[in-house]
């Protein structure tokens, strides 16, 4: 059998280091990117992957997405890693390379599996949870927080006509960390929607290092609130919590309790005293980041279930005033934030 011919489309800090282990592994790696300059850099030194204990530079095959129209040989496994809002168009782009029996994974924030299997077919939808820290702001080359020994993955079939083809993306991720796969990969996804929507943009708000902003007064308790709602969310929209970042002492009966749990986990287990939250990058970058995927999700299914959001609905207004412009991420800003908490005692 010839070897399994794999894409990744979108490769930024976290799509450029895993694509690269899997290069190393021996696999077949096409980079597909939107940067111009990153594709040329990576065309001419490979891909630099600076971790905390070593770096590694790995020569790749990189394209320009213009140059996706030029491919003729179609793709076995194809891993999207665009910013969720983009999983859409990138997903219909690679469509046509995307063998028949071909599968295609979404290596994201946010609940794009929906997005991916409305373009490629349940059948070709492979759900995925990823948890890496990194970033990028130098075309090729990538600052790898959390290296492949402490990064965690999970995957799951999408429905019923998937199941059972898991082990094909595992097998191949595997080269980058740790894989667990679910029968019920939604709830493992919704499990990391929750730690994310306390974390991402909270933080990204004042503009600091997500270990800085858990010392900010009120801070972490406006933090774990925000997980709390959206762990509500999950579950009166009928998502049943399941243990995730292979945590195996959480409480899955008590919503509040577990987003506590995955919450602190993130913050001392895939933190560094820099790490920036991917949604702070964007915004450095100049781009829009994924606070309606993420909050703006929680805030859209509360009010249809009738659970209240306040902390999430106050991040999201708040990113929508630093993305008009109206303010920039700051610390001052964690006062719009902690004053919709309950008044402490005196």
């Amino acid at each position: 059998m010839p070897p399994k011919r794999i894409a990744f489309v979108g490769t930024g800090a976290n799509g450029a280091a895993i694509a690269a282990d899997l290069t190393r592994a021996g696999l077949d790696v096409t980079f597909i990117e939107q940067w111009p300059a990153h594709v040329e850099a990576m065309r001419a030194n490979g891909i630099r992957v600076q971790m905390p204990a070593e770096t590694v530079v790995t020569p790749v095959t990189a394209i320009h997405l213009y140059e996706v129209a030029q491919q003729r040989q179609l793709f076995d496994i194809v891993f999207v890693l665009v910013k969720a809002y983009d999983t859409r168009w990138a997903c219909e782009l690679i469509k046509p390379l995307v063998a028949p029996d071909g599968l295609v994974v979404g290596l994201q924030n946010g609940m794009s599996l929906d997005d991916i299997a409305d373009v490629m077919g349940p059948e070709r939808t492979i759900g995925a949870v990823i948890e890496v820290a990194g970033n990028m702001y130098e075309p090729g080359i990538v600052n790898r927080q959390t290296p492949p020994s402490g990064s965690w993955f999970a995957l799951g079939a999408y429905d019923y006509s998937a199941r059972g083809r898991e082990q094909e993306v595992a097998d191949v991720l595997g080269h980058a960390g740790t894989v667990q796969v679910y029968e019920k990969v939604r709830a493992a996804k919704w499990g990391k929607l929750i730690v994310n929507a306390g974390e991402l943009v909270p933080s990204a708000i004042l503009g600091m290092p997500l270990a800085a902003v858990v010392d900010v007064p009120r801070m972490h308790e406006f933090m774990l609130q925000v997980c709390r709602e959206a762990a509500d969310v999950a579950v009166a929209s009928g998502i049943e919590l399941v243990p995730i970042f292979g945590l195996q002492d959480l409480d899955l009966r008590d919503s509040h309790s577990y987003g506590n749990s995955l919450l602190n986990a993130v913050l001392e287990r895939y933190s560094l005293p820099d790490t920036k939250t991917t949604v702070l990058q964007d915004w450095i970058k100049g781009r829009r980041s994924e606070v309606h995927e993420i909050n703006g999700l929680v805030v859209e299914l509360g009010r249809r279930y009738g659970v209240d959001t306040t902390a999430n609905t106050v991040t999201v207004e708040v990113a929508r005033r630093i993305e008009a412009g109206e303010l920039k991420e700051q610390p001052e800003n964690a006062t719009l934030l902690t004053a919709v908490l309950a008044p402490t005692a005196a």
